[in-house]
């Protein structure tokens, strides 16, 4: 995988880490749930909820790779080795 270091737009990425911190959120909120001993079926849903953010999570952060990275490559070829790298990661992501 590539180790480039690019910028993205500020606003991009607050939106993206505040995502991130509410699905963290989420991840603690079940942690205490299960300390607590509460109810399967209810740590099963937040479960379920946690995961939805995180493939809404994924599939923002794609589009934006996308967006930014490959069609705003400066090079052809730049653009064709971001595309292998995304398919790649999508190949595992889909398994």
């Amino acid at each position: 995988m590539s180790n480039d270091l690019h910028h993205h737009p500020e606003d991009e990425t607050k939106a993206l880490k505040a995502r991130l911190r509410r699905i963290v959120g989420q991840l603690n909120g079940i942690e205490r749930m299960l300390e607590a001993d509460r109810d399967c079926a209810d740590v099963l849903m937040q479960l379920v909820s946690a995961r939805k953010a995180l493939k809404s999570l994924s599939e923002r952060v794609v589009n934006i790779h996308m967006n930014h990275c490959i069609e705003g490559a400066q090079h052809p070829e730049e653009g064709k080795r971001r595309l292998r790298e995304l398919l790649s990661v999508l190949e595992r992501y889909v398994e």
